[in-house]
This record gives structure tokens, sequence and C-alpha cells, in this order.
């Protein structure tokens, strides 16, 4: 296969306005939103004045935190990123719903599957797991993806999952499934050689009540991809990121044919230097 460098498409509703100092400035819809972002040790270029006018700033306290501003500001409002209809919520975390600098992945999948499938190829059934609000599997189903099975822990993510792909019209039941679960555990009940692609971003580390273990990405990737693999069809795609900065892919102990590092050119150009993320492209 083929890789470009990436950059983050032109969207009427996102735009990163501004980052430094530990903070970002997004625009969100007609929303600005200033919020905190470890890994933006350079200098600000706007004005403190052009921060505040932010529509509402996220203040942290202790693990979690509140957002702070206008009185009008909805807690959540849909906005169109590339093509698609995407659900924005301001969460106790900081979070939004949305990774903009996924986009070029997102768009990669839809592509893939939609090539697949004009060559007559069966490449339809996809497994997202660690799903957060589902991106991945809005882009899936948009490229013609026969079956997406979403999983996530938490209920909250797997409901705000849920509303992104009702607001594109995917609802089929049969079609587009959702599965409150520990991906740790889940991954042992699938059948072998089912699915042909799968998506997992995992959490660097989690320790969740819910899970019957905690999970360490460092300590687990190696099993955790592996049982992916499993069930995997052969020749099938395995998309493994993480954000987890000192990370130390365990090649040696990975069952199979091929495993790509492919950091560099699934990061967008825009992003260079300021997104610290590992992704590797696997095939079975």
């Amino acid at each position: 296969m083929k890789y470009s460098i990436l950059t983050t498409e032109p969207s009427a509703d996102y735009e990163l306005i501004d980052s430094g100092e530990g903070k970002k400035l997004e625009r969100y819809g007609r929303y600005v939103l200033s919020r905190p972002d470890p890994g933006a040790l350079w200098k600000k270029n706007l004005t403190e004045e052009e921060w505040k006018k932010a529509d509402a700033e996220f203040i942290r306290m202790g693990e979690k935190g509140e957002w702070r501003g206008k009185k009008n500001l909805p807690t959540s409002w849909p906005i169109t990123f590339g093509r698609l209809k995407l659900l924005i919520k301001l969460s106790s975390f900081k979070h939004t719903g949305l990774f903009p600098e996924q986009e070029p992945n997102w768009a990669w999948m839809e592509e893939l599957i939609a090539k697949r499938s004009a060559r007559g190829e069966p490449f339809g059934k996809v497994l997202n797991l660690f799903a957060y609000t589902g991106s991945f599997s809005v882009y899936a189903a948009a490229g013609g993806a026969s079956e997406v099975v979403t999983v996530d822990l938490s209920k909250t993510y797997l409901n705000w999952a849920g509303r992104n792909m009702q607001l594109n019209g995917f609802s089929k039941e049969s079609t587009y499934k959702f599965i409150h679960g520990d991906v740790l555990q889940y991954l042992k009940t699938l059948p072998t050689d089912y699915f042909d692609l799968i998506i997992m971003d995992p959490p660097t580390f989690s320790n969740s009540k819910r899970m019957e273990d905690f999970l360490d990405i460092q300590r687990d990737h190696v099993e955790l991809i592996n049982d992916c693999i499993a069930v995997l069809k052969p020749r099938g795609v395995l998309y493994f990121s993480t954000n987890f900065r000192r990370f130390v892919l365990g090649i040696e102990g990975i069952k199979a044919d091929s495993v790509k590092d492919i950091t560099k050119v699934t990061t967008p150009f825009d992003f260079e230097g300021k997104l610290f993320r590992w992704c590797f492209r696997i095939i079975k």
C-alpha cells in the first residue's frame, strides 16, 4: 500500500486557532473553546486578550474539572467535520468527543473499505475497540462496511457513539452493533477469522472497577494484538495506535505476516512535532 504525507482537511466547523503554554484554542462550529494541552510546550501566537474571548475555558480541579464560560453555551451540539456529522460535548475531563488529528486516518479507512468493495473484494466487517465516541465507526459505515461493531467500557461514550452514528443515518441494529464491555475479555469470546479490519486505540493505562484486570498498554499490547489477529480474516488489517510516549513494540511476540510503523505517514503535516502518538499497520 502506498502512503503519502497527510494533512487535516479544512472544515467549516472546526479550527485550531492557536496553541501553546499548555493550552489550545479551538473553534467547534460557532463556539470557541480553551482547554489544557500538556503537549503544547511552545509560546502562544495570540495575545491573552484574544484567548479571553473564548466562549468557554476548561478549568482543571484535581483529576477532573469544569467548563466556565458564557451562559448561553449549550452542553452539546453537532458539527460537520469533513463530510460527516459528529456530536460535540463538554465533558468533565476536558474532552469534546473529537480528535481532529485522526481525520486523515478516518478518511484512509473509509477509502480502503470503499476501494476494496468496488473491486469486489469482501472487506466489510469492522471492529472498533476502545471506541470512545465512535468516529472510526462512523467513517467505516460511510465507506460501506457491511457490519460495524463498536466496543467500549463506558456506557457514556458508547451512547455518544450511537448518537454519532444516528446523526449520519446509520441506525440499522443488525448492521451497526454496540458492545458495552471489557475489550480484554471480549476479544477472547469472538470467533476466529471473522473481521476484515480492526481499529484499536487503547488508553495507556486503565484500572476501571468494571474490568477484571487493569490495563497497562506496554505490558499488555502483545496479547491484545495477537487476540485481534486471531479474529481477523487472512490478510485482514489491524490499525493499532497508542499515545504512550515511551512505548516499545514487542514485535518479536506478534504473530502477524506484516508489521509496519506508519507513525510518520499518518501524522498530519500540521501536527508534526505537536502530536505524540505511535501508529502501526499489522496484517495477518
